[in-house]
């Protein structure tokens, strides 16, 4: 094993007149202050956009935000309940009707009807 380094290490090109000067001129300790991290929201991420989100942010004006989650709800769980009797009518396994699940919540979310 051949090494390409011929010297010590106080021969550096740093040791001399320069080297005390900037040992000097850098602070010793460096303060560093509290990381600041914001508060994790709930919003989605599409409120207010799609085509049919006005007129679900309406909606949930008019009836209330507890009334329209309960609705919302309900129409939720059957949707679910008519994509798994679609998948029971086609053969389908459970795997597949999760990812059908998954996109039509895609779709809700892109249309505006998860604003």
């Amino acid at each position: 094993l051949v090494s390409g380094f011929h010297g010590g290490w106080g021969s550096s090109s740093l040791m001399g007149d320069g080297y005390d000067a900037l040992v000097l001129s850098v602070p010793r300790y460096v303060t560093v202050g509290k990381p600041t991290r914001s508060s994790p929201t709930m919003k989605n991420v599409n409120e207010g956009k799609g085509l049919f989100a006005p007129a679900v942010v309406v909606t949930r004006n008019i009836v209330g935000k507890k009334t329209f989650n309960q609705l919302r709800g309900k129409a939720i769980a059957l949707h679910s309940q008519v994509i798994t009797e679609f998948c029971k009518s086609i053969g389908a396994d459970g795997k597949q009707r999760q990812g059908l699940i998954r996109l039509a919540k895609k779709n809700g979310e892109r249309l505006g009807f998860l604003a």
